[in-house]
């Protein structure tokens, strides 16, 4: 009975992971959208998708995960994160991540769910 359990909470918090990982991609796109309205206009969508992104978190908190976002970092090759691009630079460059493509999720035992990120270099 313990392993079904477990094995049901396992499944529970793989679909919350799912959903919270396609509402973050879909929060970005709106957001975008959004972006090419006028100021007066946007404003009032900006408030819903704001809204909408703090019910997420607040669902995902209860049960103690959290999205990570990274956008804007020094790259580390031990980051939690995968870079679809990594192969496109030398191995001196120094590297920031300029978009992510899917939130890293971190649970309180750790890494959930690994995210995805497109790199650019630092120009210096």
């Amino acid at each position: 009975m313990t392993s079904e359990k477990s094995n049901d909470n396992e499944q529970l918090e793989r679909s919350l992971i799912d959903v919270a990982v396609e509402s973050w991609r879909f929060s970005r796109l709106f957001a975008r959208l959004v972006s090419k309205l006028d100021a007066g206009e946007g404003s009032r969508y900006v408030n819903q998708i704001r809204y909408f992104q703090k019910k997420v978190e607040e669902s995902l908190d209860a049960s103690g995960l959290k999205l990570v976002n990274v956008e804007g970092h020094q790259f580390d090759p031990g980051m939690a994160a995968s870079a679809i691009n990594i192969g496109d630079f030398g191995p001196d460059d120094v590297l920031v991540v300029e978009q992510m493509l899917e939130p890293i999720i971190m649970g309180p035992e750790g890494l959930r769910k690994q995210g995805t990120v497109m790199l650019r270099k630092v120009q210096g």
